[in-house]
């Protein structure tokens, strides 16, 4: 019965890739998060943001994940929404 699993050099080259890919997801969630949260609540209040502030700013995070996304194939891979190189 032949063996299934992978080797270990694909075990570790998936690794790395996703620890890319979780990496710019995580920062550029942040970075349009805060930026929604600065459209939305304004920079003053931001500490005191109302229901519908905050809904906002959910949406504002969203359409920029989107954005991103589509940008990523224009300058990554056309099958990744990383722009890293390689994911």
């Amino acid at each position: 019965m032949a063996s299934t699993l992978p080797s270990a050099d694909t075990v570790v080259k998936t690794a790395a890739t996703y620890g890319r890919d979780l990496a710019e997801r995580v920062i550029w969630t942040f970075l349009v998060a805060a930026g929604g949260v600065a459209l939305a609540a304004g920079p003053a209040s931001m500490f005191s943001a109302s229901f519908w502030q905050t809904v906002g700013t959910a949406g504002i995070a969203a359409v920029g994940s989107l954005v991103k996304g589509l940008f990523a194939r224009v300058v990554g891979s056309r099958n990744s929404a990383s722009t890293v190189a390689g994911v």
